[in-house]
């Protein structure tokens, strides 16, 4: 029988601390779940410190507190820490969290259940017929394993190759209609991006080793190399297989010939100039529209695809509602009145990130008419893909890091046994949690 060892890790180093905080007096009691669901009165909302979202934010609570003098929402930015998850996991211990938080991870999310941090939104009449039919069909990947929500999904940043048409035509390269598509056009274009002094990379990931790096290089790419599929199906890791080593296998090869480096730019390589394309959502947009002539095309993938059939990552954030709140019957309407269509469209004229609606392109269609740069990101978002809703799940990602890190960043390992390693120890890490 295979022996259960947990990993220590700095989310659990933080939960130690917490519980010591709390067992020194620090902790606030939970309220009663029966009483908080009924109960009305002001609620905290925190938000990211995303400038466009706090713009949107707080016109939000302004536009609801107008309305609703005696349940009235307070907004502040998620409290700082090394990463806002570790930040939400404190408060959840201390029991100071906000009622809603607009930023949520789904990655974190069996964390935040197993901490009994979360309340499920099921609890509240008609709360799961509101999230499938906003959502759509993509509303499942948002489940938990108890079949129940913790989480609504809010909004998306589909993950694109965004590209600078300048640097593209200064290398010979076709700004228009460029080869990206394949894994050899892809490399043929970064060679000479790079050769002809156009660029000192064609691409510049981040290559450090925080686990949610995994998502915006390798999870990307193999989201679209295997038409759609998860890292985890059915309790099984699904990545360790001839699609996920192709994958591999080319970004070994864009570090390997120095188009991609191995050193962390001090800021955004693209928009300083320094790479030529970027691997982002429709966030990013804000920050080249001013001073870069950008294009956008799908992730590529081996044999190359079209727009309409690739998938990719979705870099969705939640809102969930955490167990702190003492006054759910209002948390939860505001959580209605945040994510009705009215304000999904000042979400997505105020920040470029699209509302998870199925068919943005219909139900905005005067937006995007005036925004065309955004209309492949809104094709895009209908074929996402999330991270799996598992336990242990920030543990499974940096495991897989680590082991893309050293194999495929540095070379210091081939990428076959890198890749098998990865799946054995996400396999462990599946049967402990």
């Amino acid at each position: 029988m295979l022996r259960k060892r947990k990993r220590k890790t700095a989310a659990a180093l933080l939960l130690l601390l917490a519980l010591a905080g709390a067992s020194a007096g620090c902790a606030r009691t939970m309220p009663g779940s029966a009483a908080a669901s009924e109960a009305r009165g002001p609620i905290t909302v925190w938000l990211s410190n995303n400038a466009q979202e706090v713009t949107w934010g707080k016109k939000m609570v302004a536009e609801w507190n107008a309305k609703h003098p005696r349940e009235r929402i307070k907004a502040q930015k998620i409290p700082a820490g090394k990463t806002s998850e570790e930040a939400l996991s404190a408060s959840i211990i201390a029991g100071n969290s906000a009622c809603l938080v607009f930023n949520t991870s789904p990655a974190s999310v069996p964390q935040f259940q197993k901490q009994a941090g979360l309340v499920p939104l099921d609890d509240f009449p008609g709360a799961e017929r509101y999230i499938t039919a906003r959502t759509g069909g993509a509303a499942a990947q948002y489940r938990s394993e108890d079949g129940k929500f913790y989480q609504i999904p809010w909004k998306s940043n589909p993950v694109m190759i965004l590209y600078n048409k300048k640097l593209f035509e200064k290398a010979g390269l076709d700004p228009e209609h460029p080869k990206l598509s394949t894994y050899e056009d892809f490399l043929a274009s970064s060679r000479k991006l790079v050769h002809s002094g156009a660029a000192k990379a064609a691409i510049w990931p981040a290559p450090s080793s925080e686990f949610f790096q995994a998502w915006y290089d390798f999870y990307a790419s193999f989201i679209a190399e295997t038409h759609g599929r998860p890292l985890v199906e059915d309790g099984e890791p699904r990545f360790d297989d001839p699609a996920g080593r192709r994958v591999m296998d080319f970004w070994r090869s864009l570090y390997r010939e120095k188009l991609a480096q191995p050193e962390l730019f001090p800021g955004d390589s693209m928009a300083a100039g320094k790479a030529a394309m970027t691997i982002a959502g429709p966030w990013a947009v804000a920050a080249y529209k001013d001073s870069i002539d950008w294009g956008v095309v799908p992730v590529p993938t081996s044999k190359g695809l079209p727009a309409s059939r690739t998938h990719t990552f979705s870099d969705e954030k939640s809102v969930s509602m955490f167990s702190a709140c003492e006054h759910r019957a209002t948390a939860w309407d505001v959580l209605k009145f945040a994510t009705s269509k009215q304000q999904d469209g000042a979400l997505l004229d105020v920040t470029g990130q699209m509302p998870m609606r199925p068919d943005l392109l219909k139900t905005y269609g005067d937006w995007f008419a005036k925004n065309p740069g955004y209309r492949k990101f809104a094709g895009q978002a209908d074929r996402i893909v999330e991270v799996p809703n598992v336990a242990g799940s920030v543990d499974m990602w940096q495991a897989l890091r680590d082991r893309w890190t050293a194999s495929v960043v540095f070379g210091r390992e081939p990428t076959g046994p890198a890749l098998r390693d990865a799946s054995d120890k996400i396999s462990q890490l599946l049967d402990e949690y």
